[in-house]
């Protein structure tokens, strides 16, 4: 029986460390330990956690393009990342997914976390499809223009007419 790294593991099921690690931590993993006290997982368990989580393991080894498994879905902008924060509150649930160093924040209704089964940990995708998107710069630039953009026209204030 094969044993290797929490590292290799994580990256064999193509998940993040940190998530793999804290699957180890709440026992979902079973282990080995060296005599160090370091964790070991074995093949085996690594088939039964690919079998397990097949789609989303899928998604990682073929590429974020190829999301054929998510069906005849047309939103073109997906965005991959990992649950960061869950809040349920009445009938409505703000989900804070992790993209890479950034952060989005979407708000879903309590039935769909429990449809999902979301939880803190996870790996997620958003999906945006929206009619519009803003654009900003970092320094608030937007009051400033080049000297060769073209101003548009400027209306001409007219004298108000005494009474």
């Amino acid at each position: 029986m094969a044993l290797v790294t929490v590292r290799a593991a994580a990256d064999r099921l193509g998940i993040a460390y940190s998530t793999l690690k804290r699957w180890l931590h709440a026992g979902r993993v079973r282990t080995t330990r060296t005599e160090g006290g370091h964790h070991r997982v074995s093949e085996a368990e690594i088939e039964r956690l690919l079998a397990r989580h097949q789609p989303p393991l899928k998604r990682r080894e073929t590429g974020p393009e190829d999301d054929d498994w998510l069906g005849g879905l047309s939103a073109r902008n997906r965005l991959h990342g990992f649950v960061e924060e869950v809040r349920v509150d009445g009938l409505l649930a703000q989900i804070r997914l992790r993209i890479g160093d950034q952060f989005l924040t979407a708000v879903i209704t309590a039935d769909a976390v429990r449809a999902l089964k979301l939880k803190r940990g996870d790996d997620a995708i958003a999906i945006v499809k929206s009619t519009e998107v803003m654009i900003a710069t970092a320094g608030g630039s937007a009051s400033r223009s080049r000297p060769d953009q073209r101003q548009g026209p400027r209306r001409r204030s007219r004298p108000s007419k005494a009474r």
